[in-house]
């Protein structure tokens, strides 16, 4: 397996907050920095967050209503606290804001510090709601390091939030001219084609679950491999570990028939068209490193 040092860093790896883990360390530390006058606060409800055009509307402690879930998230450029004040999609709008935005449909046209901070607050905040009791023995676990890590009070036993690894393969024709993509049964509607994914499994090496993948998913083996870059997806929890291959056989394309309904070779020609929107197929949006995978090698 090879790696391409010079691929661009996906819409969501372009992390700029300090996150000042040490902080973390502090017991009373979110507490005092609600109260804090610099303190800045990223509202997550749902999977959206508060924007004003194309950036992220950040309040103050004060204007957060309702009891949601509240994290440090670390400090921005101008050395500022950053929380997270995370809420369930079902609660009421926690903030007045100009306007509310999922992190699929704006994170990759929000600026570096942004999406980083959309992407980390989406991420932890999504693990306090949703993991409120100790796995092991069912009893609420008590949060700590600032809404990094719980402790069981019954077992104590800690728990941290969990990320799963996955693949996302762009294959190539063995001249590079064309691009393998498909069209996952929940898209069919929508008639959008992407890169191919999937879980890592339980004692699997990355290159065994792209091989894997892309041969149940699309019927072709593969051969040079090469890692490009990764990107937290906090749909639920994933890790998106990018890659570019060569199918051997490229006549063997077929699709799945469940998961994915269809597959097909792309030229450049035809990408290019469906990146300026002109194209009776669409593409993944800009947000997700399948966009990225496919923009790079278009790019050539």
């Amino acid at each position: 397996m090879t790696s391409q040092e010079s691929f661009p860093p996906p819409a969501l790896a372009r992390a700029s907050l300090d996150r000042a883990a040490d902080e973390r360390l502090e017991d009373a530390l979110v507490d005092r920095l609600r109260a804090a006058r610099d303190t800045h606060v990223l509202v997550v409800h749902g999977d959206r967050a508060p924007v004003a055009g194309a950036a992220l509307h950040y309040v103050t402690p004060a204007e957060v209503r309702g009891d949601g879930e509240w994290a440090f998230l670390g400090r921005d450029d101008a050395g500022a606290p950053v929380l997270v004040a995370a809420f369930p999609s079902a609660a009421p709008a926690p903030v007045d804001a100009p306007g509310w935005e999922s992190l699929r449909v704006i994170g990759g046209e929000l600026s570096a510090s942004d999406a980083g901070a959309f992407v980390e607050a989406l991420s932890l905040g999504r693990w306090l709601l949703d993991a409120p009791f100790c796995p092991a023995c069912g009893t609420r676990a008590v949060i700590r390091s600032a809404g990094w890590a719980r402790t069981c009070p019954a077992c104590g036993r800690e728990h941290f939030p969990r990320t799963d690894p996955a693949v996302i393969v762009a294959v190539l024709s063995a001249d590079g001219e064309r691009i393998l993509l498909g069209k996952n049964a929940l898209w069919a509607a929508q008639n959008r084609y992407s890169t191919f994914a999937g879980f890592v499994e339980a004692g699997e090496s990355l290159e065994s679950a792209v091989g894997r993948e892309i041969f149940e998913e699309a019927g072709v083996h593969l051969t040079d491999l090469r890692y490009l870059g990764s990107q937290a997806w906090p749909y639920p929890r994933s890790l998106m570990l990018g890659f570019h291959a060569t199918a051997v056989d490229a006549a063997a394309a077929r699709a799945d028939g469940e998961e994915i309904v269809d597959v097909r070779w792309f030229t450049r020609d035809e990408i290019g068209v469906a990146l300026r929107g002109e194209a009776d197929f669409g593409l993944p949006g800009t947000a997700s490193i399948a966009h990225r995978l496919i923009l790079d090698w278009h790019a050539g």
